[in-house]
């Protein structure tokens, strides 16, 4: 019932949105003698504030227009390369032209979106830094609620599917990067892939803030998510879609809800970032108002996903820990990381990541026994959060020159049979940001 009282609300708010906006017209309008007046102007101020916090916040774009190599312009164009109902694989192409011939041996990286609530524009940061340097593809996931009944179930078995089926697409030589959520749904579906022997292997694996193993260092969305039953989480998280979305009758985990957990864990900040807003309206500061509205157009913006995936995804990664303990299935196969030897293993980890805590993501590399010393990557970037890990100034300064350099490693392993001279992994927990293992820069050890 609360996804017909989340529709209600927002029924009831619409002529309170239509009068504030007329309100906020008035006491703003340039022709209004009073409206450079302190209090004209925290009522215009107390409009828009009243406005952003009521309305709908529709699926952004990712608009990256153009990127830079060795400092040239080249025009970005976004391809939708495979369509399938409740993704599409894009392909952000690189329109070369004679001022920049194109790069002969640019990797093929698939960035993996997490399925959590927010669109895969969340990670517009991640796609831009490594644009210059590498073919990006990237899982653009659908709203369930915009997906119709007839188009059947997806659960985390249909995700680990969808990877597969996108690494086929993709071909050979193929860099896969998961960002948070679809770390363990990548992993086993590398190992699925190594299992059966398909021609088609990854040549590394990447992954970012992931849950692997969310008993290492719990954090506050481990511990709730343990402590209720699934039949808790169905019965009071999951509601059908209401009419007249096409998805309508589809049970779904609604976004809002989500949305509504991420915010009630830093209910103060937010609370305080709308004070600033209105405040910064009152004095004029364009620049910070602009950068409050980019920031929560993204943040705001959510999506359903579909209550069967919903609920598997907490059985199998946060409540039975199928996947560390060697029990996870996939279509009745036996999901082992072991059979893992010809995909690299890059692990990344925030010091302050308060979702996914250190040491969750390192678990990887102690299931993948079998994968090479040389091909195995450890890094904790110290003073970030979990946004931090893909977003962000260190995330372009200092995380990403860092995984570049381990996919490029990898690469010249591949061609010429031998691997940049790297440490030994570093195995245990917890790993501290000053025990990097096998970090590379610059192409040499650090």
């Amino acid at each position: 019932m609360h996804y017909y009282a989340y529709e209600l609300a927002h029924a009831i708010a619409r002529p309170l949105r239509f009068g504030a906006e007329a309100l906020k017209y008035s006491v703003d309008n340039p022709f209004n003698p009073f409206s450079a007046t302190p209090f004209n102007r925290s009522i215009a101020a107390a409009c828009e504030v009243f406005e952003n916090v009521t309305r709908r916040y529709g699926k952004p774009h990712f608009g990256l227009k153009e990127t830079k190599i060795n400092g040239i312009s080249v025009p970005v164009s976004e391809e939708i390369v495979s369509v399938k109902p409740f993704c599409n694989l894009i392909h952000f192409k690189r329109q070369f032209g004679d001022g920049v011939p194109a790069p002969a041996n640019d990797p093929k990286v698939l960035i993996v979106a997490p399925m959590s609530g927010h669109y895969a524009t969340l990670l517009r940061g991640t796609v831009a830094a490594m644009l210059p340097e590498h073919e990006v593809y990237i899982t653009d996931w659908a709203d369930a609620r915009e997906v119709p009944l007839f188009e059947g179930r997806f659960d985390l078995d249909s995700f680990i599917d969808y990877l597969i089926e996108f690494v086929h697409t993709l071909g050979h030589n193929t860099h896969m990067i998961a960002v948070c959520q679809p770390a363990v749904p990548a992993l086993a579906a590398t190992a699925i892939m190594a299992a059966n022997d398909d021609p088609v292997q990854l040549s590394s694996l990447t992954l970012m803030g992931g849950p692997i193993d969310t008993r290492r260092n719990p954090t506050a969305v481990n511990e709730l998510a343990g402590k209720k039953s699934i039949t808790w989480f169905e019965n009071n998280v999951t509601s059908f879609v209401p009419p007249p979305h096409a998805g309508a009758m589809r049970r779904v985990y609604p976004g809002f809800m989500q949305l509504t957990g991420f915010m009630t864990m830093n209910l103060e900040r937010h609370m305080n970032a709308h004070v600033d807003l209105f405040n910064n309206l009152v004095q004029g500061d364009c620049d910070s108002v602009k950068g409050h509205q980019d920031f929560y157009e993204e943040y705001l913006a959510v999506m359903d996903l579909t209550a069967e995936f919903y609920l598997q995804t907490v059985e199998t990664v946060f409540q039975e820990h199928s996947l560390p303990d060697g029990r996870m299935m996939h279509r009745n196969q036996l999901v082992d990381c072991s059979k893992i030897r010809k995909t690299a293993i890059i692990t990344i980890e925030g010091e302050r990541d308060d979702i996914c805590g250190l040491g969750q993501t390192e678990a990887a590399q102690l299931l993948c026994t079998n994968v090479p010393d040389d091909e195995r990557f450890h890094y904790v970037q110290p003073g970030v959060g979990h946004y931090g890990v893909f977003n962000g100034t260190r995330w372009r300064t200092e995380i990403q020159p860092r995984l570049r350099q381990m996919i490029r490693s990898v690469e010249r392993k591949r061609k010429v049979g031998t691997a940049v001279e790297v440490k030994p992994y570093i195995g245990g927990w917890p790993l501290t940001p000053d025990r990097p293992a096998n970090v590379l820069l610059n192409g040499a050890a650090e």
